[in-house]
């Protein structure tokens, strides 16, 4: 078991059962009575407990709802959830059975797969693309335009490179000589470039965007990754983040992943259409502060995809990074039994 956590940590960083209808032969000893009466009677399935993880960020927003139904005895199972600040901190309790389902990025979801010879299993897209271009002026209109610039960013290694590099590339630049990276650590570190650079490009996710466009006046946002991806017209969609369950815990408990799944749908509606009160609860289980959540809900992409959507939009996602590096995916790309389907 050592081993195998050693081997994933280290690629991280890269419904309802109705019975029959019971049928009751008339009474005819009744002169009123009806020639025929059936009673049909719906046994519930029970609710469990399931224990969710998630990390910091968008990935985790669309949970607020169910989470805060669970907390008042509303939701059908009965949720607990650990919040991380890192993938890392999920990833071992995930393995080791001390986590049911977690929120991760796609790509890790499939390096877990990978490593754990196929115990865990893809449920449902939570969250597409939430990069963006910044910049305090008005010289990035296009991806072309990137040519010669130099952008600070954070995730080398993971995702935003592998995103950022894929698109460079597919709109005729070479990302290893068009383009220079400056790699950081963490957002803020960009945001104190950005304040002391105004010429600085720089590629942050949401709700960073925000928090950075409140400390510098006239940071614009110059292009979308998401945006700029569907404009590929390709089948491939950029998908940040997922839920993913042990497969066993899966098996096990096949309805109640289906209310699962239910209540997590009626969670994201319920965020993306309500962003003022999803805020709230988003600072309430400190996911981020709920001002900034507000202002950037509209563009962090929650979503929420299920059996063969989710399979489309993540194989193909999955297969753009296995062709810049398969460790990127854990290796190879997953078997059809890594998709989910109720």
């Amino acid at each position: 078991m050592k081993k195998l956590l050693s081997i994933i940590l280290s690629s991280v960083l890269a419904v309802s059962f109705l019975t029959a209808c019971s049928s009751k032969e008339p009474d005819s000893s009744q002169p009123n009575s009806n020639t025929e009466s059936n009673t049909s009677s719906v046994v519930e399935t029970e609710g469990i407990d399931i224990r969710i993880a998630g990390m910091k960020g968008p990935t985790s927003m669309g949970l607020v709802s169910l989470l805060d139904k669970s907390e008042k005895g509303e939701s059908k199972n009965n949720y607990t959830f650990t919040l991380a600040g890192a993938a890392d901190e999920i990833t071992p309790k995930l393995i080791q059975g001390e986590l049911d389902i977690a929120a991760v990025p796609a790509n890790l979801a499939s390096v877990l797969y990978n490593n754990t010879e196929g115990k865990i299993k893809v449920l449902a897209v939570n969250t597409l693309g939430v990069l963006y271009i910044v910049e305090q002026g008005e010289t990035v209109k296009s991806i072309q335009d990137l040519k010669g610039k130099t952008i600070y960013s954070t995730g080398k290694g993971t995702t935003p490179e592998y995103a950022l590099k894929y698109l460079l590339s597919q709109n005729g630049l070479d990302p290893e000589k068009d383009v220079t990276f400056e790699w950081k650590s963490e957002a803020t570190e960009i945001v104190a470039v950005l304040k002391n650079d105004p010429t600085a490009i720089a590629m942050l996710p949401q709700p960073y965007v925000t928090v950075a466009q409140t400390q510098i006046e006239g940071l614009n946002v110059s292009l979308s990754l998401n945006d700029e991806w569907n404009k590929l017209d390709n089948g491939s969609m950029l998908v940040t983040g997922v839920v993913v369950v042990r497969d066993d815990f899966a098996k096990e408990n096949p309805e109640q992943i289906a209310m699962f799944l239910d209540e997590y749908k009626d969670s994201i509606n319920f965020v993306n259409s309500n962003n003022e009160d999803a805020s709230v609860l988003i600072e309430q289980f400190d996911i981020f502060k709920g001002p900034v959540a507000k202002k950037a809900l509209p563009h962090c992409n929650i979503s929420f995809m299920e059996g063969q959507e989710m399979k489309s939009a993540v194989s193909g996602y999955l297969n753009t990074l296995f062709e810049q590096n398969p460790k990127s995916v854990g290796g190879k790309l997953p078997a059809d039994d890594f998709y989910y389907q109720r």
